[in-house]
């Protein structure tokens, strides 16, 4: 069985395609438990035992594409580039409301595939990327987009970092979190703010207040 076979059969099997909280205008292949298909990854089709958490979508994620869609002229036209996609659901709705271009990046293999899949069942065009950018500079775009990367400190640390670099190049940059442990507000201005329903499995609650937060050019 080839990999994107196998990445298939998992989709097929351990996930179930349908709208996320939030956002009824998307639909994406989502997991209704995360050990059987964590197991599975593993066990039934040997590829690398990474946490799935593209199976998921998470309420920075969520909060991000239900303010696009409910205000497509910020990303009309512009060049996209959403950073730790997961489930590709804020990625899906900057093509749905009109961006020129939208690349969703991830380390991830099964989510990068699971992104093509799911941009690919809404009609939308989106380039998936492979390549962890954190070391690197900016990328090319015109509005940089990061859900939910603050849920360890090194990664946080790294992700504020680069987010405030590219915003100190000129690129329009936001960050969304539902109050995650190693998030930090400085050089950070207020967008707005969604009430998110979650999973208990997940987050250990029924919904969260997220909020999409702009970096600014001098943080």
């Amino acid at each position: 069985m080839s990999d994107d076979a196998a990445r298939d059969a998992l989709l097929h099997e351990y996930t179930r395609f349908g709208a996320p909280a939030l956002v009824p205008e998307i639909q994406l292949h989502l997991a209704l438990e995360a050990t059987p298909l964590w197991q599975a990854i593993e066990e039934e089709y040997g590829m690398a035992p990474d946490a799935p958490w593209w199976a998921f979508a998470w309420p920075g994620g969520l909060a991000l594409a239900r303010h696009i869609l409910d205000h497509p002229a910020l990303v009309a036209g512009k060049r996209v580039f959403v950073f730790a996609a997961g489930s590709g659901v804020e990625a899906i709705a900057c093509a749905r409301a009109g961006a020129a271009s939208v690349v969703a990046c991830d380390t991830d293999a099964m989510a990068r595939h699971a992104i093509s899949r799911n941009a690919a069942a809404n009609g939308v065009a989106v380039v998936v990327a492979a390549a962890d950018p954190l070391d690197s500079g900016p990328p090319e775009c015109d509005l940089l987009l990061a859900g939910d990367v603050c849920y360890e400190r090194a990664m946080a640390e790294r992700a504020l970092a680069w987010l405030r670099r590219a915003a100190r190049a000129g690129i329009e940059t936001w960050l969304a979190d539902p109050g995650r442990p190693y998030f930090e507000r400085r050089g950070l201005e207020r967008v707005a703010m969604h009430v998110v329903p979650t999973g208990l499995e997940i987050e250990g609650r029924a919904r969260r207040e997220t909020t999409i937060w702009r970096v600014r050019r001098r943080s």
